[in-house]
């Protein structure tokens, strides 16, 4: 579609801590809509509460960002009822893509646009800008254990599959006095291209280096034995119909499923539980880089500038550290690209 500003452009987005950003690209001088989309023409109206758009805006990616970007479309239509915005989820690998193919006119991701990737956006220019962010919990399904704790090594062992039955001698020394069942562990993991799978993987990089060897992507090559699902509400019901199971869901999914959450140590040695003021506490002060990504103003090294939207806490919040204190915060903006 093509609405009248003074530069058209593609909306994207991503989401770390998570932080969710929207992505989108296409050239300035296009006038073509993305697939599905309806040509429109318009303007944006200068008095409050103009109504001067129509048309169809289509979106895929994140499935982090999906209860947000589903709460914004409602509120957006009842400023602009002309104008529908559709976004489909399928996660962040998918939204990517579709928006560099141009099927879609803005896209959700949880991560900026790797390396590997940017070449299909054919010189385009990505403008990412943030939306929102919220933990990514270790949900488990373990009867009679309410109150689990976590260090990040012992989450590298179970994901690498190193740590097998929940009675293992490492989940143990985190849990001291606690009484752990033989039940063999079950992970749960996305079988999409993933933001959330980046950022958890991210994680576990920073906080255990050589301790966790599967490196991290939006595709992580899982123990054989994993159980694979679509997007964060897919894990989250591999995890609540699996006894023994754990997995790596956003805490609003995890919320929403009635799963409970694991604590996860931080490097004051402290076990924080996620929640929304932990997540707000770790977002504190990111810095926007000139690349129009964002780091955490803790982070030196110029490797994955967009990695983390932000990682310090202050000292009295929830989570005390200098940088990531859980399992995983997600983040997650709008990114914009266009061809100029």
């Amino acid at each position: 579609m093509r609405l009248r500003y003074r530069q058209q452009v593609t909306a994207a987005g991503v989401s770390v801590v998570a932080l969710a950003l929207t992505l989108g690209a296409c050239s300035s001088s296009s006038s073509s809509s993305a697939a599905g989309g309806s040509s429109a023409s318009g303007g944006a109206s200068s008095s409050s509460g103009g109504s001067k758009l129509s048309g169809t805006l289509n979106a895929s990616g994140s499935t982090f960002q999906l209860t947000f970007q589903q709460e914004a479309i409602a509120a957006f239509k009842s400023v602009q009822p002309n104008l529908t915005v559709n976004y489909g989820g399928g996660g962040s690998g998918k939204g990517r893509t579709d928006l560099a193919a141009g099927t879609v006119n803005f896209a959700g991701s949880d991560s900026p646009i790797p390396s590997d990737e940017t070449s299909s956006f054919q010189g385009k220019t990505i403008l990412y800008f943030p939306v929102i962010i919220g933990p990514i919990t270790m949900a488990y399904n373990l009867s009679g254990v309410s109150n689990l704790k976590l260090s990040p090594a012992t989450i590298a062992g179970i994901f690498s599959g190193k740590i097998k039955t929940w009675n293992d001698p490492a989940i143990k020394a985190d849990n001291s006095g606690a009484s752990l069942p033989s039940t063999p562990i079950t992970l749960a993991v996305r079988s999409d291209s993933s933001g959330t799978t980046q950022n958890f993987t991210e994680f576990l990089v920073d906080a255990t280096g050589s301790a966790w060897s599967l490196g991290s992507s939006s595709t992580i090559k899982w123990p054989s034995s994993a159980r694979a699902a679509s997007g964060n509400p897919g894990v989250a019901q591999v995890v609540k119909s699996t006894p023994g199971a754990i997995g790596y869901v956003d805490y609003s999914t995890a919320k929403a499923s009635g799963l409970t959450f694991a604590s996860v140590k931080n490097k004051d040695g402290s076990f924080i539980a996620p929640s929304p003021e932990s997540a707000t506490a770790a977002a504190d002060a990111p810095r926007v880089l000139s690349s129009a990504r964002l780091r955490s103003p803790s982070r030196t090294t110029a490797a994955r500038d967009g990695a983390y939207a932000a990682e310090r806490a202050r000292k009295n919040s929830r989570p005390s550290g200098s940088t990531r204190d859980w399992a995983s915060a997600e983040r997650g903006s709008n990114i914009v690209s266009s061809k100029e």
